[in-house]
């Protein structure tokens, strides 16, 4: 495949795609023309030759280098395919892999490492390292430390382990978005997600024992976080007296649900109850009302990811790092004072 060969399919121009592969930034593509050209790239098998600093590619008559490979581990749901957060994540590694004469072999989750075909398939496919993306349990590290020699982690919760990891710190972004609601007058605060080994649930709780407020467990759901999980979590609670005025979701998927059981409940947002998540997924703004929620800088996150990983492979750093990405909340419609009585 040639860049000219790119770009008739893709409908663009020769430099469009040039630009792309080679990451020159001084004229921006659109994010919708650059994932085209890399996913036909990626289809094609074809390899960028980078020419040297200061030139630009002409030719694709140069030998093809030797693509390396990696993985993509999805520590915490069983098809990462299926989840905003961790496909965005694995989506940018590979586009930044890709850039660097990397491909992602292939893809698996934490749910199938026990499977026989699975374990056939890591001892049969050679690849240089691998991207853990949600947070391990002890089980995992111990496969992981069997299994790969170079391993980057990435997500909301610090890893007990001696990798290089790439983290937004979800005990940070809870705790920030809980003292807000604080800030607004809110002193009955309901939590749904998961609680168990979970930063989230960490700040939320330090959130409120800082404000002086007491942890209350009727408050609380420990759910697996999904639509359908949080839906069936606050409507459990509301069934059950719960007199929360606002509800702080694990994230935003989980915030949907949780939206349809308060409005099933009778109960207006923001006017009698707030809510509150993280991830700003693209539907968050168009629910009704829009969700107010916390921006992570997920694909800066994936592509430092990739680098990160790269550079281990290749040698260029020996020493762990951790490197901390920074959050944006974002207020929308959904957060309000509480209702006065």
């Amino acid at each position: 495949m040639t860049l000219k060969e790119i770009a008739a399919e893709a409908g663009v121009s020769i430099s469009t795609v040039s630009r792309v592969i080679n990451q020159n930034t001084n004229s921006p593509v659109s994010k919708e023309v650059k994932e085209r050209i890399l996913e036909i790239a990626k289809r094609t098998n074809y390899v960028p030759k980078h020419a040297k600093k200061g030139t630009a590619e002409t030719s694709d008559s140069s030998p093809a280098k030797q693509l390396h490979s990696i993985a993509c581990l999805f520590a915490r749901v069983p098809d990462g395919a299926s989840d905003y957060f961790f496909s965005t994540l694995a989506k940018s590694i590979e586009q930044e892999a890709f850039r660097h004469n990397y491909i992602l072999k292939y893809t698996f989750s934490a749910f199938d490492i026990d499977d026989p075909s699975t374990l056939q398939l890591i001892a049969t496919n050679d690849i240089d390292g691998i991207a853990v993306l949600g947070r391990c349990d002890k089980d995992l590290l111990k496969f992981l430390k069997k299994h790969f020699q170079y391993v980057v982690y990435s997500g909301l919760n610090n890893l007990d382990a001696k990798y290089d990891q790439i983290i937004c710190d979800g005990a940070e972004i809870s705790h920030a978005v809980v003292s807000r609601l604080i800030e607004q007058g809110h002193n009955k605060i309901a939590y749904i997600g998961e609680s168990q080994n979970e930063n989230r649930y960490i700040g939320y709780c330090s959130a409120l024992e800082k404000a002086g407020i007491s942890i209350n467990p009727e408050y609380v759901t420990n759910i697996v976080q999904s639509t359908e999980e949080g839906y069936n979590g606050v409507r459990d609670l509301l069934a059950n007296g719960c007199d929360a005025t606002a509800f702080f979701c694990a994230d935003d998927i989980t915030a949907i649900g949780a939206m349809k059981a308060i409005k099933e409940h009778g109960l207006r947002i923001p006017e009698d109850v707030s809510v509150a998540s993280i991830d700003d997924i693209d539907t968050a703004q168009y629910l009704t009302p829009s969700l107010t929620t916390t921006h992570i800088p997920l694909d800066e996150m994936g592509q430092m990811a990739a680098k990160i990983l790269i550079d281990r492979i290749e040698g260029g750093h020996s020493k762990h790092v951790k490197i901390l990405f920074p959050y944006d909340i974002i207020e929308r419609n959904s957060t309000a004072g509480p209702k006065k009585i």
